[in-house]
């Protein structure tokens, strides 16, 4: 069981560093609108932890591609990322 905490934990720390990359006053809207939309299924309970943390990554990797994206918010999005990987089933 605590396998299950420990995802549950990873996907809290991520959603919150994923909302305040989208509270920060600084960061593009374009961005901010991405990534609003992947802490929307974030939390859809529609599929497993895993099955959701995967399908953020790979959408995550493609937003960090922006040129328009400030270095230190990539970095977060990169801690975001991290937090996500270590979700097993």
């Amino acid at each position: 069981m605590a396998d299950e905490t420990q995802n549950k934990q990873a996907m809290k720390e991520a959603i919150d560093t994923l909302n305040l990359i989208i509270s920060t006053n600084s960061t593009p809207k374009t961005i901010k609108k991405s990534i609003t939309d992947l802490v929307t299924d974030l939390v859809k309970e529609e599929y497993s932890l895993s099955v959701r943390a995967a399908n953020t990554i790979s959408l995550l990797d493609d937003v960090t591609q922006d040129p328009n994206m400030p270095s230190y918010v990539r970095t977060q999005l990169w801690q975001a990322v991290s937090k996500l990987e270590s979700i097993r089933e």
